[in-house]
């Protein structure tokens, strides 16, 4: 019986955490699979030691706020290793934590997968050669990856991007915006502030001030907020107050990339989700004034969205801590709905980053590389 012990910290990893346990269930159904996750992983068959909820928190201050529950966690994780002794440990995205942990696998010999890369393209460059002296194996999801792994000496197999298993809205247009309550035949702005309280509790506000700006003028404009499932309506209910007309939708945020005709996104893998559905975007992004000015000093790439960062080029505007403002961002929204030409250009080169992800059956290609290396475990390789 496969051991396999799985690490999603946050909710983008969570999602794809789970096609690959529901994959690993379709290959060996005798598979016992524990680990970090969220309701997805445990509907396809995951045991959750520890609840992704539990680690929805970001930035440097934040981090140094929940120390005590995250050296908690880790002592109980090696109490796993110990006593439970997975034949492989797939770590999904996460970085910080996910690096910490695979130094006490190491000490079990606990052989460790590692799907979608940490972003040592984008800042602390230098991780990747502590990446692979501590993991076996690199599952990326960007083919830019593999050449900056394959020269650090690493193994490392290109299994496409998750997204492309999971990309469906479950409604048509017409079906969306009578479930919304909204006019298919006048313009719609999707806001998406985030999967983690801390982003929507510092972008949702301004994204409902700009959508309230603009509607005083273009009136027929409407606004549609799409809650991610870590995000509990009740959370926004004291945003919402003194604001003019918004539409809320829960785990429905395929729907709003979709059907939207602009969208408002807070940078992370939503900006990618929303290149897949081709619809254009603005990408926002604040953080607590301290991890921002170390961020400056870290990053080495000029944008943060990831839609841009696959592009090569940005393709997609950014609105960086300031500049999350209607004063900022109300002229740029007008100027893209009063030019449909600038939304056309912008829907083909979001089709172009589509092409650059691969094809679909990334979870797959994880979960059998992931049994590759049980046999591995078990030959004593």
């Amino acid at each position: 019986m496969p051991r396999i012990m799985i690490i999603a910290g946050e909710a983008s990893g969570e999602l794809h955490g789970a096609g690959v346990v529901q994959a690993l269930k379709n290959h060996r159904p005798d598979s016992e699979i524990f680990g970090i996750g969220g309701n997805r992983m445990a509907a396809a068959g995951c045991e959750l030691l520890y609840h992704v909820e539990q680690f929805a928190f970001m930035g440097l201050v934040e981090v140094l706020r929940h120390l005590p529950f995250i050296r908690r966690a880790m002592r109980q994780l090696e109490h796993v290793f110990q006593n439970r002794r997975p034949n492989v440990l797939v770590l999904i995205d996460y970085p910080d934590f996910n690096l910490r942990l695979a130094r006490i696998a190491r000490r079990y010999d606990i052989p460790i997968l590692y799907y979608i890369s940490p972003q040592v393209w984008a800042w602390r460059a230098g991780r990747i050669h502590t990446i692979v002296k501590l993991v076996d194996r690199m599952a990326v999801v960007f083919p830019f990856e593999v050449d900056l792994y394959e020269q650090a000496g690493g193994q490392v197999d290109f299994v496409g991007h998750p997204l492309l298993d999971v990309l469906e809205a479950k409604y048509d247009k017409k079906a969306f915006c009578q479930y919304a309550g909204l006019d298919p035949k006048k313009p719609i702005i999707g806001l998406l502030p985030g999967s983690r309280q801390q982003e929507v509790s510092g972008l949702l506000p301004p994204m409902l001030d700009t959508l309230s700006v603009l509607q005083k003028d273009l009136t027929h404009v409407q606004g549609v907020i799409g809650l991610a499932p870590t995000i509990r309506p009740a959370s926004i209910s004291p945003f919402l107050k003194g604001q003019g007309s918004v539409a809320v939708v829960e785990n429905m945020t395929y729907d709003v990339m979709k059907h939207a005709d602009l969208l408002l996104v807070t940078s992370g893998t939503a900006t990618l989700e929303s290149a897949c559905f081709g619809t254009p975007l603005i990408v926002l992004y604040k953080m607590a004034r301290l991890s921002w000015w170390i961020a400056r000093r870290v990053v080495t790439i000029p944008d943060i969205g990831l839609v841009n960062v696959v592009a090569g080029r940005r393709i997609a505007p950014e609105f960086l801590q300031h500049a999350v403002h209607p004063d900022k961002l109300v002229p740029e929204i007008v100027n893209m709905l009063q030019h449909p030409d600038r939304l056309k250009h912008m829907r083909e080169e979001l089709q172009v980053v589509r092409t650059k992800l691969g094809t679909p059956g990334a979870s797959d290609r994880v979960a059998g590389l992931a049994l590759e290396m049980v046999e591995w475990s078990h030959a004593g390789v």
